[in-house]
């Protein structure tokens, strides 16, 4: 079944969470790792769960776990044995579920934080994965704040979507916006098949491919996704402008390439500058056959020697931004680096008034 349906069928959008990293170095963690924000799925996973009920609070109905640069070779060259690169990937889905589970248990009417005679569920250590020499944070969760109109609302519960990123997040030098990866269709396949059949048994509601900068890899996940024929997902590309990816593919044939799968349920854009998501979406006006999403940055550019962002957001208005976007076929949308969930409540009061 293809878990957008119900969200779609209620209001025709579905509202996705922001930039995880972000908030994760706003909040103080150091991310100056190859790991990135997956880091902390070894030292301080407490506070992505926290970073992922916000984005609830905010309006997202889709939260997407920690998994995007968490790759077994990544895991392994931090000392980790298969198994336990394997525990960290299905934390970052329990974690998200635990958020989504926690923000259930407040917001409906009639039961408080603890639920009906249950406890919260603030401790993870029966889900930290058993990771020698790692130190793993016993952060304690937060005391609840007071909880928003939004919060309060009665909705169907969030659905948590798996991340898988590109093969060039696990090189770590700015690769997912190049796709300039020299490797072949089959060697792409075999490179993400363990965490792709890792996370697929995860319990997540889906997988989020994203951030694929190429058509060749986008080819190689489509091939691999055939081989779990009971797991959706959704395609997302990295772009250069209004019409190529990355690397210099055509967008409209990424989604193409997505609306002869079976697998994918959705299809479009993130980490990508705002200013060209309008002329995407325009561009594949008359091919698109699945829902399209967009989840941009705020218009930065990543600088891989330095490990930082660079040059201006272009000054966004996400409230324009977002009523564009939806004018011109986007019925997901999102944000991605560089947002947060401000932006994310921002998007919600446009698409969702209360």
């Amino acid at each position: 079944m293809n878990p957008l349906i119900p969200f779609l069928q209620a209001s025709g959008v579905v509202i996705l969470d922001g930039g995880l990293a972000t908030e994760l170095e706003r909040r103080g963690a150091d991310l100056r790792d190859p790991l990135w924000s997956a880091k902390l799925l070894l030292e301080n996973p407490d506070l992505i769960r926290q970073v992922h009920h916000d984005y609830l609070a905010a309006g997202a109905e889709v939260i997407t776990s920690a998994s995007y640069q968490a790759t077994i070779p990544g895991l392994n060259q931090r000392g980790l044995n298969h198994a336990q690169a394997a525990d960290v990937l299905r934390l970052s889905v329990q974690l998200a579920q635990q958020a989504r589970d926690d923000f259930l248990l407040r917001s409906t009417p009639g039961r408080g934080a603890e639920g009906e005679g249950g406890t919260r569920p603030d401790s993870d250590s029966h889900l930290q994965p058993e990771v020698d020499e790692v130190s793993v944070s016993d952060t304690p969760h937060p005391h609840p704040q007071p909880l928003s109109q939004r919060e309060r609302g009665a909705r169907r519960p969030a659905l948590v979507a798996a991340s898988i990123g590109c093969y060039g997040a696990f090189l770590h030098d700015g690769s997912e916006y190049r796709g300039d990866y020299g490797l072949s269709l089959q060697q792409l396949i075999d490179w993400h098949r363990p965490r792709l059949e890792i996370l697929a048994a995860s319990g997540a509601d889906l997988l989020a491919c994203e951030t694929i900068p190429c058509l060749r890899e986008a080819e190689a996940l489509v091939k691999l996704l055939a081989d779990y024929p009971s797991t959706p997902a959704w395609l997302s590309f990295s772009c250069q402008d209004e019409a190529r990816l990355c690397h210099g593919d055509q967008f409209s044939e990424a989604v193409q390439l997505a609306n002869d799968s079976a697998n994918i349920i959705a299809v479009g854009v993130n980490c990508t500058a705002p200013r060209f998501i309008e002329g995407l979406l325009e561009s594949t006006a008359d091919v698109a056959k699945k829902p399209l999403l967009v989840y941009p940055n705020s218009g930065e550019t990543w600088d891989a020697s330095r490990q930082c962002w660079q040059g201006t957001t272009g000054a966004v208005d996400w409230s324009d931004a977002v009523k564009r976007w939806h004018r011109a076929g986007a019925r997901l949308l999102g944000g991605c680096c560089r947002t947060t969930p401000a932006t994310i409540r921002t998007l919600a009061n446009v698409l969702r008034p209360t």
